[in-house]
């Protein structure tokens, strides 16, 4: 699945990859630093009803946010990881296999901590003001 993401149809798109991934809990986001990563999944979590500031966690690592409809959704950002070991003494191993909906930035640090169930969504920068979404479900 392809998508072109703009200022004005962020949400729209969102709203249709939510639709689309359902029954995913777990996607991983690769994309180049400052591409959208983060923009686009306060966008997702916008559509979702998420009341919660929304913001990169780099320091945190973990964030955690409250739906509109009382799930409980996880926004990782690895960036700062430095492997498999540390993310583990995080918590982020728990997190992936909580059953919630994780969006996970830089899930490259990881790789082999992730479900077999996860997306993979890639995000490519067309140019100032679009961007381009591939997502690869499981097969």
């Amino acid at each position: 699945m392809h998508y072109t993401i703009t200022k004005e149809n962020i949400h729209s798109v969102a709203k249709e990859v939510l639709q689309q991934l359902t029954q995913y809990k777990v996607w991983a986001f690769y994309a180049a630093m400052g591409s959208g990563k983060t923009t686009f999944i306060h966008a997702l979590c916008d559509v979702m009803g998420v009341s919660d500031a929304v913001g990169s966690p780099t320091f945190s690592i973990i964030n955690e946010y409250k739906a509109a409809d009382g799930s409980v959704v996880y926004h990782l950002d690895l960036y700062r990881i430095k492997d498999e070991e540390e993310a583990i003494q995080a918590g982020v191993e728990d997190v992936l296999y909580s059953g919630d909906l994780c969006f996970v930035e830089w899930p490259e640090k990881i790789p082999d901590l992730f479900p077999a169930a996860t997306v993979q969504l890639s995000i490519d920068v067309v140019d100032s003001t679009t961007r381009r979404l591939t997502v690869k479900v499981p097969s």
